[in-house]
């Protein structure tokens, strides 16, 4: 496993990217000098386990969330708030991707500023500025050390259910062993799976007339777990996240083993 890289750093990248792409008047997001933040103002916790674990805040300039930055007719604190997870989750996907290592967000809440700061950072458009704090209490989670070996008075009857527990497991596998070699052969085919973020049922005429620009709105909300379906059946449902520019999914939930095997034999 590589070293792990700086979380703040990565996610300074990719929030500089993410914002000048979603927010209007792609305004630039630079490093400046600390300076304290208004008592109550807004912050953003996730709240990460895995190889990092610990909190890790974003505090923005009360000032921002009244700026449509992210569309007029938009509640500015929510669309922050989804804007910044988006960016967390990217960074922890780029983690995984580069280290191989297992992160998970568990929570991200609203609440208001408190404490020191790990950065400070100004976005910048052409009319005005606003501070954005960010920090950092994320921390590498060591490897647990081995178990003292057990007494020995404890290993006699350890040693006989390892025995029973081996038979048992050679009998199991004698039972099964044909219907076993028989589906190992169709683990190397491959599937086309895709992803659905909702459906919406519109008449033949209004697809007609569908042109640039025009927008369908889907059955689902932004905050819904997409699907993940292979042949016409759900095997799992997510989050969208991006992994080195490109869309991925996080898993949360999967479907049972037997729903996951009638999407192959659908296809055959």
């Amino acid at each position: 496993m590589s070293e792990i890289p700086d979380f703040l750093d990565l996610w300074t990248g990719i929030a500089t990217t993410l914002f000048s792409q979603a927010l209007s008047g792609e305004p630039e997001l630079v490093e400046s000098l600390p300076k304290p933040m208004p008592s109550g103002s807004p912050a953003f916790t996730a709240t990460i386990e895995g190889k990092l674990a610990g909190r890790f805040l974003v505090t923005l300039d009360g000032g921002v969330l009244e700026t449509s930055l992210l569309g007029d007719g938009v509640d500015q604190g929510a669309a922050w708030g989804e804007l910044l997870r988006e960016t967390v989750d990217a960074t922890i996907g780029e983690l995984e991707a580069r280290c191989g290592i297992k992160l998970k967000l568990t929570s991200f809440e609203r609440g208001a500023a408190e404490g020191s700061i790990s950065r400070c950072f100004q976005l910048k458009t052409v009319e005005r500025a606003w501070t954005i704090t960010v920090r950092d209490e994320l921390k590498e989670v060591k490897a647990q050390t081995a178990q003292p070996a057990a007494s020995a008075a404890q290993k006699p009857v350890e040693k006989k259910e390892a025995q029973s527990a081996t038979a048992h497991s050679q009998n199991k596998k004698t039972d099964g062993a044909a219907s076993a070699s028989g589906f190992d052969l169709l683990l190397d085919v491959e599937l086309e799976a895709s992803l659905r973020f909702g459906a919406r049922e519109l008449p033949l005429g209004e697809i007609l007339e569908l042109g640039p620009g025009d927008v369908v709105q889907l059955d689902r909300n932004i905050a819904d777990p997409v699907d993940l379906l292979v042949g016409d059946k759900i095997v799992a449902r997510g989050e969208v996240v991006l992994v080195n520019g490109n869309f991925a999914l996080r898993v949360l939930e999967v479907a049972e083993p037997q729903r996951r095997l009638e999407s192959v034999r659908c296809l055959f």
